[in-house]
Parts: C-alpha cells; structure tokens; sequence
C-alpha cells in the first residue's frame, strides 16, 4: 500500500486515525503498532514475519547491550546479534542472485537465481534498526524496556516503506509522552497534501515521459530526446521520493512526531558536495554516523579520508539496488567529491551561474546510471546525449510534458518555501488551495492507472 491510492486516502487512512485518536493515551502505541503491521501486511502479509523478528532480536539485544554495560566481551556480542541479524537478513534477501548471477559469469557455474522478492521498506527499516543498537552501544540512548513502544517505533508506517530513517534519538520522548493540537494536525495536513501533489502531479507525469522514452528505444534518441528524457526522470526521481517524504513527515506531525526533513532544494545546490547535503539527507546523516567517521572521517590524513570516501561511497551506491550500474552511481559521485575536496570547490565557490549549470550536468548523467541497470545500456543513452542525431521529434513530445517539466523545474527551487509559507499566512485561502489541490490530485488517481513509486522496493 503507498499514500497515493485510493485505497490508501479514502479507506485505511481514515479509519488508521479515527483508532488512533479515539485510543487512550496508554493504548496509542499499541493501537499505532498494529495499525502499522496491517499497513506493512497489506501487500505483503508473508513478510511481516520479517519485522517481528527485527523487532525481537534488536530488543532483546539492546537490553543486553543495557544489561552488560561492564562487561565489554558480553556488549559487543549483544551489538553483534543485532548487526549480524539485521544485515543478514538484508542481504539475504537483496543480494542473494546478485551474488550468484556474478559467480556464474566469473566462474562458468550454472547455480540458479532463488525465487524471493525483496521485502518492501527492508533496507530502511534495517538501517533505522541499526541505528539504534549502536546507539544503545555507544550509551548514547538508554534500551527502551517497553517492547510495545519498540515495536511502534521500528513499524511506525509513515516512515516505514520508504523513510526518512529516523533515528530513535529523534522521535524517543515523542513515544513516551506527546500531544497533537490543531496547528500540528493542520500543517501536517498541509504537508501531506503538498508530497501528494508533488508524487501525482508532478512525479507520474515526468514519469510518464521517461517510460515513453524508453519504449522509443535508447538506440533510436536524437540528441534532443535524450536530454528531454533523463530531465523527466531528474525531476521524477526528486518528486517521486521526495514527495513521499514529505507526505511522511506530515502523517507523523497529525500522529504527533517530528521526523527530520529529507530534502532540502538538492537542485539548487552549487556542487556535488552541497547536494549530497540535501539530497536524501537522512542516508547521508546514517552514513556519515556510522561508516564514515567510525572508519576516521577526515581525521587522519586525506588518504586516509579518500579510502573512508570510497567505502561510503561504495555502500551508498550498492545500498540502492543488487546491480553494477548502482555500484558505478555511488563511485561516480564519489570521484566528483574528491575532485572538490582537491581544487574543484574553490572554484565553483568563485563562480555561482557556473557552478550550478555544473552539478544539474553532474546530476543529470549521474540518474543516467542510475536509471538503467544496463551497464551497454548507460553507454548508449550517454552517447546519445552528446552525439546523438538533432532532429525535430523532441518538439512533440516537449508539447505534450513541457507544462510538467517546467513547473517541476519551478517547484524544485527554494520559491517553493516562499510561496507556501506566503500562502500558510492566509489560512483561508491556505485551506481552499489545499482542497483544490488534494481534488485534482484525487481526478487524477481516479482517471489515471500510471502510479509507479521508485523507491518502492528500496
């Protein structure tokens, strides 16, 4: 189930709140923990065995972690269960026929792929759980001793599928104690409705676009339709997953949580180091804390930050998909991140325009790879878009998304902020666009069956 169906709008959501809050306030995780786990069972009722057993060692082994605090043998073996479980099961199920499609090539076998899908939300429920077994460990948050609180915290479903990766640190007091109150529920209303417009109106159409450029063939774009092509799915991406953020972010402030923001104008960032500061800012926030300066940071040396670089980069790129192109994505930005910690940075700090127009190029190739698992396939699209044939095809098809590629390149700018806090301050008119808004994104649903979500199986 994802927040823009129908089935989602009009009939889970509804009766998900009218529970919670008619709930007493000692009943409100519980209540919150089960209308979670029917969220996640929805589509997949198999795997919800997947989460009761997170939701089990990891609580069973921060109160071990708790218990041994003296005992560092007995703490690192508890942080061990939690780690070994978690990312077994991670990889697991998302690398198991990545491993074996590339042991057959290298080496002439012939083993068979396993039949399993990938359970949905697991590389960010995994992370999140993660987060909070070390956290335990480095005695940053005390074990949380109530398994019903655990439980709501680690199945909480606005977050659930597809973030952001909320760290128990953030939303700790909020499980214990917190009240909702009309301004709350009102912008987190407001929230939703704009993550929903952005997913619908915006996300499906460029997607639409993208899927046409597909069907065309990469081996038949002229030069013109290349470039049309991956701007569809730039601001696709960015709408799709960033929509479905917001629209998370705005369930958890009506639930009575605040969940960090995700987002924050990666467009208009200036180099591939700010971008990577606004894009997906709670990976980057996982990364950062538990990889990157574990491992040194930028403490000892720049070789040595280069190496640590390269890890994180590495596992950023392979924590998106079982796939070489995700791997080569993740190792692309991180040769652009050392070529701005050398030299490159100084210079684009002295020239904005140009700085700009370079990290949307970098970006642009980079969901290149990104988007086509294909490795000869990235190849063909990438020389399309520098050689590729000009012809005049491109005009129809600008006809027929030009509308949508040019408010969502206006949406993808900080004016966004502006118009909406412009708007926020006129309550009325606030309340009339927001129902205008959450109308034509609901026709919208109703009239089209093009609702694809990217990161839905992340």
């Amino acid at each position: 189930m994802v927040f823009s169906s129908l089935i989602f709008l009009f009939r889970f959501l509804p009766l998900a709140l009218l529970a919670y809050f008619l709930a007493p306030r000692f009943l409100k995780n519980g209540v919150l923990l089960v209308i979670s786990l029917f969220f996640y069972a929805w589509g997949e009722p198999r795997y919800v065995l997947i989460m009761f057993i997170s939701i089990a060692v990891d609580y069973i082994a921060s109160g071990g972690i708790e218990r041994n605090r003296s005992n560092p043998i007995r703490k690192r073996l508890f942080l061990a269960l939690s780690i070994c479980t978690n990312l077994g099961l991670l990889l697991g199920f998302k690398y198991s026929n990545f491993l074996i499609e590339n042991l057959n090539a290298a080496f002439g076998l012939a083993m068979a792929p396993i039949a399993i899908t990938l359970p949905l939300g697991i590389s960010f429920y995994t992370f999140q759980t993660l987060s909070y077994s070390i956290d335990v460990y480095r005695g940053e948050v005390p074990a949380e001793r109530n398994l019903i609180d655990f439980g709501a915290y680690v199945c909480l479903f606005p977050q659930l599928i597809a973030g952001p990766i909320v760290r128990y640190v953030d939303i700790r007091k909020a499980l214990k104690s917190r009240t909702v109150d009309f301004e709350q529920i009102e912008s987190g209303i407001g929230l939703f409705i704009l993550g929903l417009a952005s997913k619908v109106l915006i996300a499906n159409n460029a997607g639409m676009l993208w899927d046409d450029i597909q069907k065309i063939g990469f081996g038949n774009l002229s030069l013109p339709m290349a470039w049309l092509g991956i701007a569809a799915f730039t601001l696709q991406i960015y709408f799709d997953f960033g929509g479905y953020s917001l629209m998370a972010i705005g369930l958890g402030r009506i639930l009575g949580f605040e969940f960090p923001r995700n987002f924050d104008d990666p467009y208009a960032a200036k180099s591939v180091t700010e971008f990577w500061r606004r894009w997906h800012m709670t990976l980057g926030s996982w990364f950062r804390s538990y990889v990157y300066i574990p491992m040194g940071g930028n403490q000892k040396g720049f070789p040595r930050q280069v190496f640590n670089l390269l890890i994180v980069w590495f596992l950023t790129g392979f924590w998106h998909g079982a796939s070489w192109n995700f791997v080569f994505w993740g190792l692309y930005f991180f040769v652009f991140l050392v070529l701005e910690k050398l030299f490159l940075l100084k210079w684009l700090n002295r020239h904005t325009i140009a700085a700009h127009v370079y990290l949307i190029g970098v970006v642009m190739v980079s969901w290149v790879i990104f988007a086509i698992t294909d490795i000869g396939g990235i190849g063909l699209y990438l020389q399309k878009m520098f050689s590729g044939p000009l012809t005049g095809e491109g005009l129809y098809y600008f006809k027929s998304y030009g509308l949508t590629l040019i408010l969502g390149a206006l949406f993808s700018t900080p004016l966004t902020k502006k118009w909406y806090a412009q708007l926020k301050a006129r309550r009325g008119v606030f309340a009339l666009t927001l129902s205008v808004i959450f109308f034509v994104c609901v026709s919208y649903l109703v009239g089209s069956s093009f609702n694809p979500f990217l990161y839905f199986r992340f």
